[in-house]
């Protein structure tokens, strides 16, 4: 059985999908129609598409739209021919990119077009990110990234929204990835990439100008089981400058709650970067920033109380194993001496998971306190979330307790 299972996954698919696909809009006598082609790659010396779709015995195609420009409403979707993951140029793939391997990379990139000014890197595993950085070079913030939660990391997809230089290829080249995903490499980074014969490395020459797709919509397609099909235009965060976040304050009976201390420089930052963050992560969730380094990403829960706590957790777990690898060269779970386990476990809590002074960022508003207090009480010092809870006055008197600030976006970032 084990040896079947190994040989599922090793199985390359020839799917049946057509080499054009047209989808039209029907308004009586007006027909508005996007037209695409099938992609696919020269892999030794064989034209491939998709490997396989979400699992193996999946046929899957990629289409890239080559016509058709399409508005709905007051919103025109993007334009065909300014292409990012529907055109990717393979400079390496040993084995060829599968659905998730492209779905990953275009979160990332979905991610990656808000955060333009910095040097950032933003690690994707199972389209959700599991660690992300920006910093003042590229090898700084991969390293940050990485050590966010290499556990995750393990497998995943790496896009960075800058050339990939011989320090970051070196990096790199020490963990297992599955995607590597750049504008550019510089000389002598493929060589050193290159080790990893089964890493699938991508140039996508557009993430240069991924500014460029901030303000870009397409079109949102979901097939249910019965073969109907859900379209919606792509979601895009409102919040983009400091201007856009505002202080919260509500009414309740008559009195008007206002949270007591505006955001610092250094807090802003930290809240726009988790915002833009969130837009990436499976709803319902919670994550925790410091110092433009994701912490904790609580993701894809039932309940908001329960998904801060997740994310919590899971802040004292990656630094532990943190402190430990760094100390140790092993994981925490790997660590035989206990000793040694007690004293990082000690240091972590101390340290309150690294969440003290970090910011808590939220997709939707907070039903209750009880979620907001999670955070509050690992000394969090910044929160951002929509708003627009008959209990929003309760969050703010919470913030205040502890001396935090607060800012809503008024828009909601729920991704399914």
């Amino acid at each position: 059985m084990s040896d079947d299972i190994k040989a599922m996954y090793k199985t390359i698919m020839d799917d049946h999908f057509p080499p054009q696909m047209e989808i039209s809009f029907v308004d009586g006598e007006s027909r508005r129609t996007l037209f695409y082609e099938k992609v696919d790659w020269i892999v030794e010396n064989v034209r491939k598409g998709l490997r396989y779709g979400e699992n193996p015995g999946q046929e899957a195609a990629l289409y890239k739209l080559v016509n058709g420009n399409l508005v709905l409403g007051n919103a025109r979707t993007i334009e065909p021919g300014q292409y990012l993951v529907s055109d990717v140029e393979l400079l390496q793939s040993g084995k060829h990119p599968g659905k998730t391997n492209l779905t990953d990379a275009d979160n990332a990139l979905n991610i990656l077009r808000y955060m333009t000014g910095r040097p950032t890197v933003i690690i994707v595993k199972h389209n959700n990110p599991c660690g992300a950085a920006m910093s003042d070079s590229l090898y700084d913030a991969y390293n940050k990234a990485y050590m966010a939660d290499r556990v995750a990391a393990f497998g995943g997809c790496i896009a960075v929204n800058r050339p990939i230089d011989k320090i970051t290829a070196e990096a790199i080249s020490q963990q297992y990835a599955e995607v590597v995903v750049a504008p550019e490499f510089e000389e002598g980074a493929m060589e050193i990439l290159a080790r990893r014969k089964n890493l699938r490395v991508i140039r996508i020459k557009n993430i240069a100008r991924l500014q460029a797709f901030a303000s870009k919509r397409v079109v949102d397609f979901k097939s249910l089981i019965d073969g109907g099909v859900i379209a919606q235009l792509s979601f895009m965060p409102e919040a983009l400058t400091n201007e856009d976040f505002k202080p919260a304050q509500s009414e309740h009976k008559g009195r008007n709650y206002t949270v007591n201390r505006l955001p610092s420089e250094k807090e802003i930052e930290d809240i726009t970067f988790g915002w833009l963050l969130e837009a990436g992560v499976t709803s319902n969730s919670v994550l925790y920033v410091k110092d433009g380094v994701s912490v904790g990403i609580g993701t894809g829960e039932q309940d908001r109380v329960g998904v801060a706590q997740i994310a919590r957790d899971k802040a004292y777990r990656k630094l532990e194993d943190r402190y430990c690898f760094e100390q140790f060269g092993i994981g925490i779970n790997d660590i035989d001496d206990e000793d040694k386990r007690a004293a990082i476990v000690k240091r972590v809590a101390a340290e309150k998971g690294g969440l003290i002074g970090a910011t808590m960022v939220s997709d939707a508003f907070f039903p209750f306190r009880d979620g907001i207090d999670v955070g509050l009480r690992e000394g969090v010092s910044a929160v951002v979330q929509p708003g627009g809870s008959q209990n929003d006055y309760q969050s703010i008197e919470a913030c205040n307790e502890h001396n935090a600030t607060m800012v809503f976006t008024g828009q909601r970032s729920f991704k399914h």
